[in-house]
């Protein structure tokens, strides 16, 4: 009788430590491994670069290692699939553009995931307008010319950054609605494409600031136009395509860069990523290389990106469906 009691008190007691334990190991304070921040797009360009800086800088609040894994391919398809079947516990945490995941809902019939339902906004992190640029040899000083010699030349190529990318559909929508024929050439990546458009191998392109500028200076890009509501302080005697005579809704949008984390992170979790992302891209460091990179600073927490997202869907939603892109 007493031997069975022993052993029964011994079973209780094992137990209940053994049920302890994951209760003890969910309390572990987050984080407390390498955190991964996925970027679905190649190395090199303004999201890379700030996505690493970024991640360089939330490590030092977070207190462990952030690490940066360029999941290229398939118009950020792969790297943001990756994240959203990742588990939701904050260790996995996607950085992208707000133009590519709502155009992909458009431009493709089926997705391996579902944006709403298995994504989560953590915060809008900036907005990068874009330059509409030419190479030096074609005979247009501004869009009027552009255009007028893009009707006559009837050969004009249009590099992209990747497939169903904003400059793919806008060479598809001026086709639509100004009639002028342009060869679409899609690269992967922004870096390769502005090489070829230095040298000549394509025509024109809608590129960032911080890959052309320098271009621009030596008098080996010419930019034409910016897609902001106002001129950009870098290029003030560069107008807006609206001061160009491209005043659709379609040629307006400013693409932001947000931080999302799979749909499930935890509140805690996700609030204290925004809090980090916050501080980050307040320190003088992150604000400089900002505006190096032509990157205007929207750190405003995860209701306001997803704001952003909700008004930029009908008009991504016009412009993929004017263009007549599609991509299955």
């Amino acid at each position: 009788m007493f031997r069975a009691l022993l052993y029964a008190t011994a079973f209780t007691g094992l137990t209940a430590a053994v049920a302890a334990a994951p209760a003890h190991a969910a309390e572990a304070p987050y984080p407390s491994r390498p955190i991964t921040f996925i970027y679905p797009f190649p190395a090199g360009g303004a999201g890379d670069t700030l996505t690493r800086a970024l991640g360089e800088e939330m490590s030092k609040g977070l207190g462990q290692p952030v690490i940066v894994d360029n999941r290229a391919g398939a118009a950020g398809i792969i790297g943001t699939s990756a994240a959203a079947k990742a588990p939701a516990d904050g260790y996995t945490v996607l950085i992208t553009l707000t133009q590519t995941i709502v155009n992909n809902q458009f431009l493709y019939s089926k997705l391996p995931y579902n944006t709403t339902r298995d994504l989560a906004f953590v915060t809008e992190l900036c907005t990068a307008n874009v330059l509409l640029t030419v190479n030096p040899s074609v005979p247009a000083t501004n869009v009027k010319e552009l255009l007028a010699w893009a009707k006559e030349a009837n050969h004009a190529n249009f590099g992209s950054w990747g497939v169903g990318s904003y400059g793919h559909l806008v060479s598809a929508y001026l086709a639509q609605t100004r009639h002028v024929q342009f060869t679409h050439v899609a690269y992967k990546g922004e870096a390769p494409m502005v090489q070829d458009l230095v040298g000549g191998n394509i025509n024109v392109a809608m590129t960032s600031l911080s890959t052309t500028k320098p271009f621009a200076d030596a008098g080996k890009l010419r930019v034409l136009a910016v897609t902001a509501d106002q001129r950009l302080p870098q290029l003030p005697d560069v107008p807006t395509l609206k001061e160009a005579g491209l005043g659709d809704p379609e040629f307006k949008p400013t693409g932001s860069i947000v931080m999302m984390v799979p749909n499930g992170t935890p509140a805690p979790v996700i609030a204290r990523l925004e809090k980090e992302a916050l501080r980050a891209m307040d320190t003088t460091g992150i604000k400089a290389r900002l505006q190096v990179m032509g990157l205007a600073s929207a750190a405003a927490g995860a209701k306001v990106a997803r704001a952003n997202y909700d008004a930029l869907m009908p008009v991504q939603e016009r412009l993929v469906k004017i263009s007549g892109v599609r991509l299955d």
